[in-house]
């Protein structure tokens, strides 16, 4: 199959004619379905293209949730502010297909059936404030995935249970952003990295992860403790699925003794006296093979003379 391309939707030119050319009043019985034709997304929008079939339109906003749409629709009014795309089997979007829409605030792909979304998807969405990509089928958050998406306030990725990886420069660039939703996934580690730059963040949902509350671990919850006031809105659901020592428990009740071995160093003396214990143990381990190899063949000897005195 071909790419699919997108292509803006044209707006009438200011010295056009036709732009300004009152339509033809219609006879009095058909004034009756003009609310049905607005209701169907037949009527054309202010913003130069039709409401798209299956989606209703009302002041710069968008509605095609719960369609079961498997693709999604080609051409929007091109002044859209909010469109939701939500609870349809969405698997894929064009590249570039929000180039047109600058006007963007609010987007939802809630509940669709996305593995991953096209690189540079939001580079032209700068003014694009909310995102939803909750209950999909994504796996990792690549790098720069929001690049240019610099008004983002939030973003939600909860309840993606195959999402594993965060790159640590996801979410460069935003420097607005204040709520994010990583919770219900299948994170085991999330970097350090991928947080430090979001000076605005304010609330940070990590529950119903697998998280493994290693050495690795330590940095992050040492940051979160420090940076954000209200991550502790999901501390109940952030749970540590080992090691084996901490399974189970709460992820922010781990403390810098926690992670104490962590930090442990050896010093010459203690090297030295490991090797001292490790030769003592070799040559008690030979002295007492020694001694079982003697014990084994006089219990031979004396056997064998037992034998011949029987005889």
């Amino acid at each position: 199959m071909g790419s699919v391309q997108h292509h803006c939707c044209p707006q009438p030119k200011m010295g056009d004619a036709s732009a300004h050319r009152p339509w033809p009043r219609p006879p009095r019985p058909a004034l009756l379905l003009v609310p049905l034709l607005v209701a169907a997304g037949v009527m054309p929008s202010d913003g130069g293209a039709s409401c798209p079939v299956l989606c209703t339109c009302h002041n710069q906003a968008v509605d095609c949730s719960g369609q079961r749409l498997f693709s999604v629709p080609p051409e929007l009014p091109v002044d859209t502010r909010n469109l939701s795309l939500a609870h349809n089997r969405i698997a894929a979007v064009p590249p570039g297909y929000l180039t047109c829409y600058r006007e963007l605030r609010v987007l939802s792909l809630r509940n669709n059936s996305l593995v991953e979304l096209p690189a540079g998807l939001f580079l032209h969405a700068k003014r694009l404030a909310h995102l939803d990509l909750s209950y999909n089928n994504l796996s990792h958050v690549p790098a720069g995935m929001f690049q240019a998406a610099h008004g983002l306030l939030r973003i939600d990725l909860s309840h993606n249970p195959g999402l594993r990886r965060v790159h640590p420069r996801a979410f460069q660039g935003l420097a607005q952003l204040r709520d994010l939703d990583l919770s219900f996934g299948g994170l085991a580690f999330l970097s350090l990295e991928a947080l430090e730059g979001l000076p605005g963040l304010v609330t940070l949902q990590i529950g119903g992860n697998p998280w493994v509350c290693g050495c690795t671990m330590e940095p992050l919850l040492k940051w979160l403790r420090n940076r954000i006031q209200r991550c502790t809105a999901d501390s109940q659901l952030a749970e540590c699925r080992g090691p084996p020592e901490v399974e189970g428990a709460p992820l922010f009740s781990l403390t810098e003794e926690s992670f104490k071995a962590c930090h442990l160093t050896l010093t010459l003396d203690d090297y030295l006296f490991i090797a001292f214990v490790g030769f003592v143990v070799s040559i008690a381990s030979v002295a007492t093979n020694f001694l079982l190899g003697i014990t084994a063949n006089c219990c031979h000897r004396w056997s064998k003379a037992s034998e011949e005195e029987e005889i």
